[in-house]
């Protein structure tokens, strides 16, 4: 069954405090819904993009620098990975994550892995 990535962007303006836990519990409600259709795969917020590092490797020489790899106004806040029919089905599972997280969903597939 093909896998889906569900991508959570945000803006680097925290929300507050009231709406930030609500999400929290509409997001459990719907962690709870995948698992119990044995569509999760895997899931999880990530913490403030400030706090990422970026390694870069090129003609033998690394360089990791701190904060995002992108200047941008949303960053990746968390992701789920899970299995769907298609990509209508991924689809319809985004809908219920964007308003669980009350915020917009990336929905990207897998590329297939090549037969052995």
């Amino acid at each position: 069954m093909p896998q889906y990535l569900l991508a959570v962007h945000h803006s680097p303006d925290a929300p507050p405090p009231d709406d930030m836990q609500k999400a929290f519990e509409q997001v459990d409600a719907f962690n709870a819904e995948v698992q119990a259709a044995g569509a999760w795969v895997f899931g999880g917020g990530l913490e403030p993009p400030e706090i990422a590092s970026v390694v870069r490797t090129a003609g033998g020489q690394t360089v990791i620098t701190d904060g995002p790899f992108a200047e941008t106004k949303e960053q990746l806040g968390g992701f789920w990975i899970m299995t769907a029919d298609d990509l209508d089905a991924a689809l319809a599972w985004a809908v219920k994550a964007s308003a669980a997280c009350m915020g917009p969903v990336e929905v990207r597939p897998f590329q297939d892995e090549p037969e052995s």
